[in-house]
């Protein structure tokens, strides 16, 4: 299978927020806020702050303890409401097990929220009026698009954990005209994956999905993130298993990761744009 080149995407993505910042003068600034010590998070937070530097786009990143309580993040997020600097917000998924997820992210701002997560951005998602789409889910649809796969017609399989991740990727990929199927990870079965156009991986497990899941001129999205034994980041799908089937996947890292990063980065520029 040929590889995605999810990571020169990314770059073209991120020299054009550069000039753009340049030539109007913005001045994005980006607050995150990251709980507990998930691995594939702080990866990926570690990601953002780097990309942002290089871009030009000033941060104010905190890293929390698990047991931060809920109140304690909402006053966090409360005073970056109102700090008039602040373009974008992130709270990066998932928090810790006994947050109220709903709480923390329903007290951003929706107009400064850079990751489309918050209540009011996906019921305008799902209506067709969003401002702006979840820098991962626009990551996937622009690496399919790299493909000669196009979603209009195509059978796409999301294979994940839950309905939380699945669920506005399966809707959006519908209104590009594609069939989705959404196939929990205890549900999967080689069969039901052989028949899919698309495969979208998102798991956290290495190696979860082999040679026996993929069909010839199929893509693969690979949206895990993991470290193996070698404690090397890696992905979802067992690429080394596939290097005779013909088709396309997005490698883990230098895929989604990069993808989602830059066009995170490209959000917050929109959100400075706006207020400037």
């Amino acid at each position: 299978m040929q590889k995605i080149p999810g990571k020169h995407l990314a770059n073209q993505i991120t020299a054009e927020l550069k000039e753009e910042i340049k030539n109007k003068q913005l001045n994005p600034k980006l607050a995150a806020l990251l709980v507990g010590d998930d691995q594939a998070s702080h990866i990926y937070v570690n990601l953002k702050e780097k990309a942002a530097h290089d871009i030009g786009i000033e941060t104010d990143f905190r890293r929390l303890p698990a047991d931060t309580p809920d109140d304690e993040l909402v006053k966090i997020i409360q005073d970056w409401n109102q700090d008039e600097s602040i373009t974008g917000i992130l709270v990066q998924m998932p928090l810790p097990p006994g947050h109220d997820k709903d709480k923390v992210l329903s007290a951003m701002d929706p107009e400064k929220d850079a990751d489309g997560f918050h209540s009011e951005n996906i019921k305008a998602l799902e209506s067709g009026h969003a401002k702006l789409i979840s820098p991962l889910l626009e990551g996937i649809l622009r690496l399919i698009a790299a493909t000669p796969k196009e979603p209009n017609h195509a059978l796409v399989v999301i294979l994940a954990n839950s309905h939380i991740f699945a669920d506005p990727l399966k809707y959006i990929l519908e209104k590009a005209g594609a069939s989705v199927k959404v196939v929990l990870a205890d549900e999967k079965e080689d069969k039901e994956l052989r028949e899919a156009d698309v495969i979208i991986v998102a798991v956290g497990k290495e190696k979860f999905l082999t040679s026996n899941g993929v069909k010839d001129g199929s893509c693969v999205i690979d949206v895990g993130i993991n470290r193996n034994k070698e404690g090397k980041v890696c992905g979802d799908f067992d690429s080394e298993a596939c290097v005779d089937i013909e088709g396309w996947y997005s490698p883990v890292p230098g895929g989604v990761g990069p993808m989602t990063v830059a066009l995170l980065m490209k959000n917050v520029v929109r959100l400075a744009d706006k207020i400037e």
